[in-house]
């Protein structure tokens, strides 16, 4: 491939491959936490017990739900968008993406001990994070994604500093 074509395409494809895996990782580490503290609450505690006690396959119905009952939010969405609300249209889709994603990661972590007696399943499960793994080493190493690294890296010390010094007093 030709270095200016090449360059090109970092250009365009860099920012939104790393914008990608950054809210991921971020969104996903931020939805873990309000999750596991959900999970200290006992009816959520005993939820998740009875799902660990399940055999695979009505392990698989209980992670497969989240998808379906999400359904009637994305429905909500569609309605606002043909009344021309787009800003509640948006609102429904963030919001019915991030419930389904918080609960879906949850029991992801919860039920895959049991997911993975699937064989189907487990195949599946390491061929998505084997290519996943691959897509973000080859963005990290990206010099555009260094370079970004450590800009945010050096924008979070100054800010650790301020605030060190503001709560020094």
């Amino acid at each position: 491939m030709k270095a200016h074509l090449k360059y090109a395409l970092e250009l365009l494809i860099v920012p939104f491959a790393a914008a990608v895996v950054f809210f991921e990782q971020t969104l996903i580490r931020v939805l873990n936490g309000i999750t596991a503290a959900l999970a200290r609450w006992a009816p959520i505690a005993a939820l998740e017990a009875w799902l660990r006690k399940q055999p695979p396959y009505i392990a698989l119905a209980a992670f497969v739900m989240p998808s379906i009952l999400i359904l009637p939010i994305k429905v909500s969405a569609i309605y606002f968008a043909a009344h021309h609300m787009f800003m509640m249209a948006i609102a429904a889709v963030v919001i019915g993406k991030l419930l389904a994603t918080a609960i879906v990661a949850r029991l992801y972590v919860v039920l895959r001990p049991t997911l993975m007696t699937i064989g189907w399943f487990a195949r599946l499960d390491t061929w998505f994070f084997f290519w996943r793994d691959r897509a973000y080493a080859f963005v990290r190493g990206l010099p555009a994604w260094q370079k970004a690294k450590a800009v945010v890296a050096r924008a979070r010390l100054r800010l650790m500093e301020l605030f060190s010094a503001l709560f020094a007093r």
